[in-house]
């Protein structure tokens, strides 16, 4: 997934796969059935209004707790995503308006809270996941929080509404999951007043998303079944008929991955496209089986209501992509960590998010859609959304990737979670959730919060040029984690300029917070001063060319203003910008005079400036910038990326760093240095490195970081004449760790015991000990005896469980510390039984238990540490009731057994239990690489696991759930 891509790359998508003549005829046909009229809710709604006891906490237990799969170490992550690395001057660089209008539309304490919204001509309809609300357009409550059943769905369900405005019929379109996926459409333009046509698609079973096309309304379904999107007749169901016809479609070549969310577009305006070629989206990660490049695929949909048989599907186009990293933690749920040590919570990964929308231009159609991706290619994570334009030249055409980019939220926050939708000019808003991430300054102060960016139509491609702006900060961390599940944005059809952006926070309480706002010029008359281009900080003079560029905000064109700049708020300097700049375009102004900042060493502030007669908006005028004139010779290594601490480094490690010119000066033919443990190395970097910027260097000579343990690593720079040699240098330590059990058969004298209830293991010293398969049976706030025997004297021995199960043992989690077998002493056989104390608040459930050994000193605190004539031994420890937690398996439990090409072949087997089960995968430095759900078939789970592409060594496996779960280790070759 990660590759370095050029620009012509990120600009064309290329097309692969079948041709669109193969097509898969429809899978399904049928009728909706029967049809159930339901009386307006101003007729019913107060019988129906939810008390706050019906507003209770709840978990959704929806298809979304599934994960999503993939293949551990087959995509590795080598550059963060593209477009960080590479933004564009306009990034975030417009001003936002503030909302016109925000407002806590619902209060929910369901995890998550599903929030969605319609707008009306004349109404704005909210709905969350166990209720819905309606407005009026200036945000007052036309009802209280009302249950949908049987408000307006009279055969019962749950939960996940959707809603969603059909312009082209003046109707409000409802959804519910419950007995498959109830619809309601209402039969008139108030939801109010009107009444509502509800029909029942049984064939529905998780996470239904509807759409609006021109020759019906598209459903799709989280599901492993044949059918994955229908096609219902809309034209009927907007009449009550029942008789609409309903036709179901796989999507042929479709990797799904656990939970996944494809998507119809969906019509944004009354502007319908013609009857046919209805679009399906759904994005293929190449982290996943079957996936060989990050993709979008493609399907359409031609529906035939007069012979349903002959409708089909396309088979798939391959939009490829600039690579993506969409699954988080191996593809488990606690994702995103929250500010001041709440819980981590769910990123919402491998999800196209609600909805992917469509409009028709005189010139072309466009789609538009999101998803959350990790921006860092580290071991860390940082969210961002990766955001696409599709363009075809006219109804039926071809698609093909216009433009997509990455927004990322200022101060490191993340952003996920996103909702996005054009307007009539083309401008494109995106509301989203963002919080602190691993380096926000003062992350408490950012909590979950709702947020919009957004771009103009003729702004640069790939680019969202309107900085983000605050819909409504949170106050409190989300308590659980699962989170929104989906946000929507809508747009007012009366201007066809004003967004709607619906989303979960928590402002005392878990609520749903609109925010209304617009991209669209607001004046007749606003133009402002957006970037200022050069100078550059670097090499200075007395005479420098000061350029900027100008936006026009406003809808008339200008031209024929003053702009000015100034440096230091010296003097002004006024030119006449002649040119004309259209609305909501960007043009390039350069000063006829110069600046001086002819002196070494000085920051200068430049402040440029639109000066029009009659600018409505002044607000946005006027920009500001630092440039430093630097020293010409100062240069540096400002990172060492490589090698990095973790287990089997090699005696022929890479060693590359990060050489940062300080200076203003080009620089060729310099030295560079790095020193590992006093042996140094000096190379040559050819350059040239131009001033103000970095490269990164990599040194012909290797390292030898084979041995077990810890490692100076130092590298600098010696340039002649540096005039700062405070930056040369950067040290870091590299630990090359030994978390594989081992023995030292040398002297014959280890630990030759270890007994505890149902342990008893003779250690038979054979170079590698691993005794996962053996279990204590324990239960919490107990003490049990534990007997240790040696064959040699002043042995020291520390226990830890790994109570929290994520694979490293940890201070908090010795439960021996350093006893010692025969002390003083030296040969013999000698025998220590000491107490082994089982915490009160131990977790229920099997953990893994670590024994290591250290002759004449006390076993040090990492328990991957190698000692000196010492062992290491694992086993697994039961904790809970005898026999109780580990009671749902049997005998045979879990098994591995490893096939050919490193793929192992997992088995469990249980008794009297058959709910799901969860399958992780961790490395020995405890970070999970895999999480998957299980399902039961017949008491035994099972799952082939690909280990094919990670690094050979040693693994851990968990299958189990929150209670309980069995270990066992696997060597990958």
């Amino acid at each position: 997934m990660k590759s370095k891509f050029t620009l012509f790359l990120i600009l064309f998508a290329f097309a692969f796969g079948a041709s669109a003549q193969d097509r898969t005829k429809a899978t399904y046909v049928g009728t909706v059935g029967n049809v159930v009229h339901v009386p307006s809710i101003a007729s019913q709604a107060a019988q129906n209004e939810l008390p706050p006891a019906r507003v209770k906490k709840s978990v959704m237990q929806d298809g979304r707790a599934s994960r999503n799969l993939i293949v551990p170490g087959k995509d590795p992550q080598i550059e963060d995503d593209f477009f960080v690395r590479n933004p564009h001057k306009l990034t975030q660089a417009l001003k936002g308006r503030t909302p016109s209008l925000v407002f806590d539309a619902a209060s929910s304490n369901s995890q998550p809270t599903d929030p969605a919204v319609g707008v009306g001509p004349n109404h704005v309809f909210v709905v969350f996941n166990t209720g819905f609300r309606i407005f009026d357009k200036s945000g007052n409550p036309l009802t209280g929080q009302l249950s949908p059943n049987p408000t307006i769905f009279p055969n019962g369900g749950c939960c996940d509404l959707t809603v969603s405005y059909d312009n082209a019929a003046d109707r409000f379109v409802i959804t519910f999951l419950g007995n498959g996926a109830q619809i309601a459409v209402s039969d008139g333009p108030d939801p109010v007043n009107d009444g509502w046509y509800v029909y029942n698609i049984a064939q529905i079973s998780d996470y239904q998303k509807l759409s609006i096309w021109s020759d019906g309304y598209y459903m799709t379904d989280n599901t492993s079944a044949t059918n994955k999107v229908y096609a219902m007749e809309r034209s009927k169901m907007l009449n009550g008929d029942a008789s609409a016809k309903i036709i179901g479609f796989p999507l042929p070549g479709i990797v799904r991955n656990g939970f996944y969310s494809p998507q119809a577009l969906n019509v944004t305006n009354n502007n319908l496209p013609a009857p046919g070629a209805a679009p399906i989206v759904y994005l293929q990660d190449d982290a996943w089986s079957g996936v060989s490049q990050d993709h979008v695929k493609l399907w359409t949909i031609d529906v035939d209501w007069a012979t349903p048989a002959n409708s089909t599907i396309t088979a798939p186009i391959e939009l490829i992509t600039t690579p993506f990293i969409s699954v988080f933690d191996g593809g488990s749920f606690s994702n995103l960590s929250q500010p001041g040590g709440g819980a981590a919570i769910d990123a919402l990964q491998a999800t196209i998010m609600n909805q992917a929308q469509f409009r028709k231009f005189n010139t072309h159609n466009s789609a538009v859609f999101n998803f959350v991706v990790d921006t860092d290619a580290t071991g860390g994570e940082l969210a961002g959304i990766r955001w696409f334009e599709l363009r075809q030249d006219g109804d039926g055409q071809p698609w093909s990737i216009y433009q997509e980019g990455t927004h990322t939220s200022p101060d490191g926050k993340h952003a996920w979670h996103g909702s996005m939708m054009m307007d009539m000019q083309g401008n494109i808003a995106m509301g989203y959730t963002a919080m602190a991430g691993p380096n926000t300054p003062d992350p408490t102060s950012k909590r979950v919060s709702s947020y919009y960016t957004g771009r103009f139509a003729n702004d640069p491609l790939n680019t969202m040029t309107i900085s983000e702006e605050l819909i409504a900060a949170g106050n409190q961390n989300i308590p659980g984690l699962r989170y929104g599940d989906y946000s929507k944005i809508d747009i007012d059809p009366v201007n066809d300029k004003e967004f709607w952006y619906i989303n979960e926070y928590m402002n005392n309480g878990r609520k749903d917070v609109v925010g209304v706002f617009q991209i669209a010029p607001n004046f007749n008359k606003d133009v402002g001063v957006v970037s200022i281009d050069s100078p550059e900080s670097g090499t200075l003079s007395n005479s420098e060319t000061v350029k900027i560029t100008i936006f026009n905000y406003g809808e008339d064109s200008a031209s024929n203003f003053p702009i000015t700049f100034q440096v230091d708020g010296g003097t002004v300097v006024t030119e006449t910008f002649s040119g004309t700049i259209p609305s909501a375009t960007t043009a390039e102004y350069t000063f006829t005079a110069t600046a001086n900042l002819g002196t070494v060493g000085t920051t200068y502030a430049i402040t440029a400036a639109t000066n029009m007669a009659g600018d409505e908006n002044t607000d946005n005028d006027s920009l500001t910038k630092s440039v430093t004139y630097l020293e010409p010779n100062d240069i540096g290594v400002s990172d060492i990326s490589s090698p990095t601490s973790g287990t089997q480094l090699s005696d022929s490690e890479e060693i590359t760093v990060t050489i940062t010119n300080f200076g203003g000066e080009t620089q060729s033919n310099f030295d560079v240095s790095f020193n590992l443990e006093g042996s140094i190395v000096t190379e040559t970097v050819a350059g040239p490195l131009e001033g103000n910027s970095e490269i990164t260097y990599t040194f012909t000579q290797t390292g030898d970081f084979s041995s077990f343990g810890s490692y100076n690593l130092s590298a600098y720079t010696s340039l002649p004449n540096d005039s700062d040699t405070s930056n040369d240098a950067t040290a870091v330590v590299i630990t090359n760790q030994n978390c594989t059990p081992t023995m030292n058969c040398s002297s014959g004298d280890g630990l030759r015991l270890f007994n505890l209830t149902t342990i008893d293991n003779p250690s038979e010293c054979e170079g590698y000990a691993d005794f996962t398969d053996q279990i204590a049976v324990m239960d919490p706030d107990t003490t049990y005896d534990l007997t240790l025997k040696t064959n040699y004297g002043n042995q020291y021995v520390r226990v830890w469980v790994d109570f929290n199960d994520d694979f490293v043992f940890s201070q908090d989690e010795l439960v021996v510390d350093n006893v010692i077998i025969g002390q003083g002493q030296g040969s013999g056989t000698f025998t220590l039984t000491t107490p082994f104390v089982v915490p009160a608040d131990a977790a229920i459930g099997q953990h893994l238990m670590r024994a290591k050994t250290n002759w004449n000193a006390p076993v040090p605190n990492d328990a991957c540490e190698e000692t000196t004539f010492g062992e290491t031994e694992d086993y697994s420890v039961q904790i809970g009731e005898l026999g109780v937690g580990d009671s749902i398996f049997n005998e045979s439990g879990l098994t591995v057994l490893s096939l050919d090409n490193n793929v192992f072949d997992i088995k469990a087997e249980t008794q009297g239990y058959s709910k799901d089960l969860q399958l992780s995968v961790y490395n020995i430095l405890g970070q999970r690489l895999l999480f998957r759900k299980l399902e039961n078939e017949g008491g035994t789970y099972r799952y082939k696991l690909d280990m094919g592409y990670v690094a050979k060594g040693v693994y851990l496996i968990r299958v189990g759930n929150r209670d309980t779960g069995r270990i066992q280790r696997i060597i990958v070759k």
